[in-house]
């Protein structure tokens, strides 16, 4: 008898590996989702990298076990975690599917995409990438051939305007990766993103655990943050992108490191925070991803607290607390505990994502987990939260109609409608 891994192998399993396609949900909110995932197309690299290096760009291979992985440079990169899961049956998931015909094409091709958007009632969607990069970037930064590595990332960030972003350019963010290991060519690949509309460029949490220099590092980071502020680049920081943090032996690794995402964002708001570069940059904009909210108001009770009770945050010239409320966003699932400290953090600093198509993805029922975690929020807040706060730090453009609407609210902003870019 074929064991359900050999049948998963063959086409005609579709109906027993997928559910089927959900109908469109009731549009009651208007969502902006500034954390989702694509997973890299395996023509990727196809015509992107120089002639000299084709041969030597990431590449999937199939192993003997039928699977199929990205080869880069001697190594191989599988999926992690639940990367691509959006659409699957539940007992037909065990960590990843195997092949690309195990995922649902809205993972890797970008109308599709759209059309799951458009099934889940979601306007606008900014994509970090997945395995063969890495969440930022370090893949290539990392690469041993120098030139090869930056060839690639100057590919992906091309795919990404080219093929995901140009071809839906009201519903994309676009997000780029940049070579963190080199100032100079870092801010080269910030400042060509941002000429051809990129408004967010995706850095490790916490660089010193990647190899990396602390971000204390002037001479390094300086030149970076400057280029971030000078194009209005947002620093995205998605939680693990700098790895998990070391788990005890015999711990449930995936379990364990799931429940920890908040306080990995913590300590990652904190280092930036303390690295001073938010103080000395006023206009940097810094926003955490996947790590929730329920952390936000302690981090700046605590804040408050080591300033006016022991003296420890002294020094600055302004409150840090006002500093974080300043320079930083944070984005949630839902937190329906801790939604209601939102004044605390500054409504105006909190964003939704959808994390499709990922595991904890809320797809495709984002509206409805909206509307029973935040359905008592006012409607100038929800809209707020669900899409003018992204669409603002993002300079993205909003639909005409922003939900929902009440009979008090003012007209919408409907966004920066910048003809060069949405065409």
């Amino acid at each position: 008898m074929q064991s359900f891994l050999e049948r998963m192998m063959t086409a005609e399993l579709s109906a027993e590996l997928f559910l089927p396609d959900p109908e469109p949900r009731p549009v009651r909110y208007t969502v902006i989702s500034v954390d989702d995932h694509v997973v890299e197309p395996q023509h990727m690299f196809e015509g992107r990298v120089p002639r000299a290096l084709a041969e030597k760009a990431p590449r999937i291979v199939e192993t003997s076990r039928g699977y199929q992985v990205w080869e880069f440079e001697g190594r191989k990169y599988s999926q992690i975690g639940m990367n691509a899961v959006a659409g699957r049956r539940p007992e037909s998931v065990s960590m990843e599917p195997f092949r690309f015909d195990q995922m649902r094409p809205g993972c890797y091709d970008v109308d599709a995409r759209v059309r799951d958007m458009d099934l889940n009632g979601v306007w606008a969607s900014m994509n970090f990438p997945s395995q063969i990069s890495g969440f930022c970037g370090r893949v290539f930064f990392d690469a041993a051939d120098r030139e090869l590595g930056l060839a690639c990332l100057r590919a992906w960030n091309d795919w990404m305007y080219e093929e995901w972003y140009s071809a839906h350019p009201q519903r994309i963010i676009p997000l780029g990766i940049t070579y963190l290991a080199d100032p100079e060519l870092a801010v080269a690949e910030i400042e060509r993103n941002a000429a051809r509309g990129f408004t967010s460029v995706t850095f490790p949490e916490r660089p010193h655990e990647i190899g990396l220099p602390s971000l204390w590092d002037r001479e390094h980071w300086d030149p970076i943050m400057t280029a971030c502020v000078e194009t209005g680049t947002v620093i995205s920081l998605h939680v693990g992108s700098s790895g998990m943090p070391p788990l005890p032996p015999g711990a449930p690794a995936v379990q364990l490191s799931a429940t920890l995402f908040g306080q990995q964002s913590l300590g990652a708001c904190a280092e930036w925070l303390w690295s001073e570069h938010p103080l000395r940059h006023p206009e940097l904009k810094i926003a955490m991803s996947e790590g929730g909210i329920g952390w936000v108001a302690m981090l700046l009770d605590r804040l408050d607290n080591i300033v006016d009770r022991s003296g420890y945050g002294l020094g600055w010239d302004i409150r840090p607390a006002e500093v974080l409320r300043r320079n930083f966003w944070f984005c949630t699932i839902d937190d329906p505990s801790t939604i209601d400290t939102r004044h605390r953090i500054g409504v105006e600093n909190i964003m939704v994502e959808v994390d499709y198509p990922h595991g904890d993805s809320t797809w495709p029922d984002t509206q409805d987990v909206i509307e029973r975690a935040w359905g008592h929020l006012p409607a100038d807040e929800l809209r707020m939260i669900c899409s003018e706060n992204a669409a603002s730090l993002y300079r993205h453009p909003l639909p005409e109609v922003v939900l929902p609407r009440d009979e008090k609210a003012e007209p919408a902003d409907t966004g920066r409608k910048d003809p060069e870019r949405h065409p």
